[in-house]
């Protein structure tokens, strides 16, 4: 009789730790809260990406406008090739940023 409730404990036990432990790689489905905060980041992501493009294109153009415009002053020259540089450079990383996260959202899934 003792044998008899142990196999059956035991089976439970076993079922208790299949369920609990596996059933995430068995449903293979991420959790709401992760779903969501993948969504967010995703919406991020593309806002960012938007926001970059007009932006880096204002500081440019305000960069050759200012340069065009200098009449020969040597800081302005410096300062406008400083801040065409920087938005190309900064836009160049957030474009490279994107690349990344693509390929490696890729290589998870």
């Amino acid at each position: 009789m003792k044998t008899k409730y142990f196999f059956v404990l035991y089976f439970l036990v076993f079922l208790f730790f299949l369920l609990f432990f596996i059933s995430n790689i068995s449903f293979a489905g991420d959790p709401k809260l992760i779903n969501t905060l993948n969504n967010a980041f995703e919406k991020i992501e593309n806002y960012i990406i938007k926001l970059s493009t007009p932006a880096a294109a204002v500081a440019v153009g305000s960069g050759v406008l200012m340069k065009k415009f200098s009449f020969g002053d040597e800081e302005k020259i410096r300062i406008s090739k400083k801040l065409i540089r920087g938005s190309l450079f900064s836009y160049g990383f957030i474009l490279c940023i994107d690349l990344i996260l693509s390929l490696i959202k890729t290589l998870l899934s």
